[in-house]
């Protein structure tokens, strides 16, 4: 009897989905999906981008209808037709991308839209209060959430659910933005849950922590459901396996091939808030001609900022950004894009695609000048049209043809098209914030084979991730940011997971030293020596004992509109002090009031 089973006995599951068939124009996102939750336990739903489950989850949500099939919740057949009639069933989502307002406090926050529930006062401070004790999420009602880290927002994000009176918690890529000291915080929450009798439906891309936290896991491959397993019987590999028909791939680079050519320098970079605050406090470091430079801290902590400053998004207060030895600062985005610099932004509905645009008119972005998409001031539409054909081909991006609309793909695919945009025309620099985000282990090895490829004919990358094993198995040279300062270097070769996420919150270094705050990390050695052979280091395998993963999220076609602002930043000729919330090449700028959200 599986756990599901147990949990289950006597009682009926928490939600069957029965043969959900969902379709769109060129797309049958889910064919025939039956999935069983039993109440109270946590049911994991894993796969490959595309493969449907996020259109699945908001199907169970109520923001798609079903073309066909039907949803029990409790034993009872539910007609969802929007979100408010899944909140009447007992039935939350928290969204990859979190959907709170910075300038409002955690009670505001989760009173907003159910005032009628409890108030807006003593009442539902008092709610608020005891929902955070009843499950361990120690919130504080009073503290503006501009002001809280990624972890926290998390957990406010689930208690709006819980207090709009959700039995059933759908969790999207929930662990995507988070340290490994976060990840096991948010599974402890999880098991308070489950202990309290609540169901949760878990989506996610990274197979070990699906192992360590479900009871059972469904796996959907290409829209349809292909097998539900016992965690405790099973292992990554053999998940990945069902996922993609293949093994789980690994990041890591296995020769160095980092000259003493500098590429990128910056030098003493300050960035500030509009209020003077600086988000980015005296930054230098070098990246050199083959050479991949990861950036490693907690959301929030600049790293935004400082790609943005090198991207001239943003003004630099103070410093220099040189490129082959040329002074860049302060040049237009466009200008420093035709100098050979490419950009993977962090978020790429606001700042890479324009989602009501077809896919070779999203290939242009930001490359309007450039051949093969001009010829002189004009638009050569069929040369962008066909090496939209070669990047769809090369970089896998699955889609019926280039004239469908962006909004379509799922979120990986969209990635995928953007990375294969900005990989185009030999760039000699690229900022790559979160590469992976968004994309199935299958897509994930083929961006890191075409990261590698790259490094290897020489191009130089500035790395920001949250997967801590990308950052490490991908990284010649690997750096600790924490606000706004460079504190410390870490050792690819050696340092684990657990060790750089300590040193990302300043609890020690990457090393296991106690404190980092205060540690300049400084420029990093000098020379190609500075970089060794990744094969060295007594035999030891730069990827060995990293765990098993894969990349984080899933928004299968099409997208909904609630998490999304627009996409004007591609092009790079927006104001980075754009109105809050819009669609500005500077979005993102999480410690800032009012500036579009959380990281």
């Amino acid at each position: 009897m599986s756990k599901e089973q147990a949990a289950g006995e006597g009682t009926p599951p928490a939600v069957e989905l029965r043969g959900i068939t969902k379709r769109f124009p060129g797309v049958v996102a889910n064919h025939d999906i039956d999935i069983t939750v039993g109440a109270g336990t946590v049911h994991a739903v894993v796969g490959e981008n595309g493969a449907g489950k996020s259109t699945l989850m908001k199907t169970l949500y109520g923001l798609h209808r079903p073309d066909e099939g039907e949803i029990l919740i409790g034993g009872e057949r539910a007609v969802l037709g929007s979100p408010a009639d899944a909140i009447r069933y007992g039935v939350g989502m928290v969204h990859q991308h979190f959907m709170l307002a910075d300038n409002l406090t955690v009670l505001e926050n989760t009173v907003l839209g159910a005032e009628a529930r409890h108030g807006i006062g003593s009442g539902a401070r008092a709610r608020v209060r005891a929902l955070s004790d009843q499950y361990g999420l120690n919130v504080r009602p009073d503290v503006l959430v501009e002001e809280l880290g990624v972890g926290d927002r998390q957990r406010v994000e689930i208690l709006k659910v819980l207090y709009r009176g959700a039995r059933i918690v759908i969790l999207d890529e929930p662990t995507a933005v988070l340290v490994p000291q976060e990840v096991d915080e948010l599974f402890a929450n999880l098991r308070e849950l489950k202990r309290e009798g609540l169901t949760v439906i878990f989506i996610s891309h990274k197979l070990d922590e699906v192992l360590r936290v479900a009871d059972t896991i469904t796996v959907i491959r290409r829209g349809t459901t292909v097998g539900t397993v016992d965690p405790a019987a099973t292992t990554a590999r053999e998940l990945a396996s069902l996922m993609v028909g293949g093994a789980l791939p690994v990041p890591e680079l296995r020769e160095s091939t980092v000259t003493d050519e500098t590429v990128l320098e910056l030098d003493g970079l300050r960035v500030e808030a509009a209020d003077g605050r600086p988000v980015v406090d005296g930054v230098s470091l070098r990246i050199r001609r083959g050479e991949i430079v990861g950036i490693a801290g907690v959301e929030g902590n600049g790293q935004a900022e400082l790609i943005e400053a090198v991207m001239g998004i943003r003004p630099a207060a103070a410093g220099r950004v040189l490129l082959r030895g040329t002074d860049v600062t302060g040049r237009s985005t466009r200008e420093i894009r035709e100098a050979g610099v490419g950009f993977i932004p962090e978020d790429r509905h606001r700042q890479g695609l324009l989602l009501e645009a077809p896919l070779w008119e999203n290939r242009i972005l930001g490359h309007q000048r450039e051949r093969p998409n001009a010829k002189g001031v004009r638009i050569d539409a069929a040369g962008a049209r066909a090496d939209t054909r070669r990047i769809v081909g090369a970089y896998d991006v699955r889609t019926p043809g280039i004239d469908v609309l962006a909004d379509a793909l799922s979120g990986g695919n969209q990635q995928k098209l953007i990375v294969g945009r900005e990989m185009s025309g030999d760039p000699a620099v690229l900022l790559a914030a979160h590469p992976t985000r968004g994309v199935d282990v299958g897509a994930q090895a083929a961006i890191w084979d075409h990261l590698r490829e790259a490094r290897a004919a020489g191009l130089a990358v500035l790395l920001v991730s949250a997967d801590l094993d990308e950052l490490i198995g991908m990284s010649d040279t690997l750096k600790v940011i924490l606000r706004g300062r460079l504190v410390a270097d870490a050792d690819p070769a050696t340092v684990t997971p657990e060790q750089l996420g300590s040193a990302m919150t300043g609890a020690s270094g990457p090393n296991g030293e106690n404190g980092t705050a205060g540690t300049d990390a400084g420029e990093g050695p000098e020379g190609p020596e500075g970089a060794a052979d990744r094969s060295d280091a007594d035999g030891t395998d730069a990827s060995a004992g990293t765990a098993d993963r894969s990349g984080p999220d899933d928004a299968d076609a099409p997208d909904d509109k609630d998490d999304r602002a627009g996409s004007d930043g591609a092009a790079g000729t927006a104001d980075p002090d754009g109105p809050a919330g819009g669609a500005d090449s500077g979005s993102g700028q999480g410690s800032e009031p009012g500036n579009g959200g959380a990281r």
